[in-house]
């Protein structure tokens, strides 16, 4: 992650995701004293992924702070952090990694402030990268998000790009909320235009990013890009997709879905996760209570199978792709 760093005098720059991430974390420690960064190998080494590279050097042993191998410890010192008035960002090193932190984070972070009859705030943020595609094996590339997103007291947001992870990395640490952050770990080198100088979109919206006429198709994280990619290969067959990126799991936002599918007719969800009991199953339920009558084909799910994940040799085959992307608008045509 080479690309420049200078965010002055409103200059646009090309940064990749995981440098999108860095320079938020950076912005949110210059602004706010009370904002600590908390994981393991986040301080010297800079984070497996490089994500707060250098951080530490600027910043003191005190606020970006390097935590033994225990994540259920680094979760409940934030739970103390945040009820003494600081804004911890915890750092789960890989997805697989965070059960050992799922209790504290299901029963005391989702819950401590409904617990106070909210006269407490639990401003916590815990970054977790996920999904597949970099040659892992189980514990180092699920999607353990639709935990996190049915379990109330949680926010859920899923960064898809350079431009949305510095921003809501930083509007998450702001938030009196604790915010689960998705970090997409195939999607770190991904590059785009950031003008730090931007009015940032809200951080609990989905968007549409590319109009289209004939069918939807919602996604969010590393299969944003995944989509996008199908879309062009749709157009230059005349099919028309608009790609709605949902960014943020709980809540949802799915006003942009339903106007998209009163438009298009026809609903495809894509996600890494399975498609069993998966965040296209809500979608796909919500769409189907809120636009029945607009429905010209059943809600097509495109998502992993149901089992555990695979050896690397095999991971190109369990994960979604174009094609099966392609696939699915395909079979929505057939009703």
């Amino acid at each position: 992650m080479a690309e420049s760093t200078n965010t002055k005098n409103g200059q646009t720059q090309q940064i990749s995701l995981g440098k999108g991430l860095n320079l938020g974390l950076r912005r949110a420690l210059e602004d706010d004293p009370k904002v600590l960064l908390m994981g393991e190998d986040i301080g010297k080494l800079g984070g497996v992924f490089r994500v707060t590279d250098g951080l530490q050097k600027d910043f003191g042993e005190g606020r970006v702070i390097d935590t033994p191998l225990a994540e259920s410890g680094i979760v409940g010192t934030a739970v103390g952090l945040a009820l003494s008035g600081y804004r911890p960002v915890v750092e789960i090193q890989f997805d697989g990694f965070v059960f050992p932190a799922f209790d504290q984070i299901v029963t005391q972070v989702a819950k401590m402030r409904a617990r106070a009859l909210g006269t407490v705030s639990m401003p916590i943020v815990i970054r977790i990268p996920f999904g597949g595609g970099i040659g892992a094996v189980e514990h180092h590339s699920e999607s353990p998000e639709a935990y996190f997103a049915m379990t109330a007291g949680l926010r859920v947001v899923a960064a898809s790009n350079p431009v949305d992870a510095y921003w809501m990395i930083q509007q998450a640490i702001a938030s009196d909320d604790p915010v689960v952050f998705f970090e997409p770990k195939r999607r770190y080198w991904d590059k785009a235009e950031l003008d730090p100088d931007a009015t940032p979109y809200p951080l609990y919206a989905s968007r549409v990013v590319r109009q289209g006429t004939d069918a939807t198709v919602v996604a969010y994280g590393p299969m944003v890009k995944t989509c996008l990619e199908a879309a062009a290969a749709a157009a230059d067959e005349g099919r028309s997709l608009e790609v709605i990126d949902l960014r943020t799991l709980n809540p949802l936002d799915l006003e942009p879905v339903y106007a998209s599918v009163r438009k298009t007719g026809r609903l495809i969800t894509v996600h890494e996760a399975s498609v069993f009991m998966g965040m296209g199953a809500e979608v796909a339920a919500k769409v189907t209570e809120k636009c029945f009558y607009s429905l010209e084909a059943p809600v097509l799910r495109v998502g992993a199978p149901h089992t555990p994940y695979p050896p690397s040799r095999v991971e190109e085959e369990f994960l979604p792709d174009l094609d099966r992307v392609l696939d699915a608008v395909d079979r929505a045509f057939t009703f």
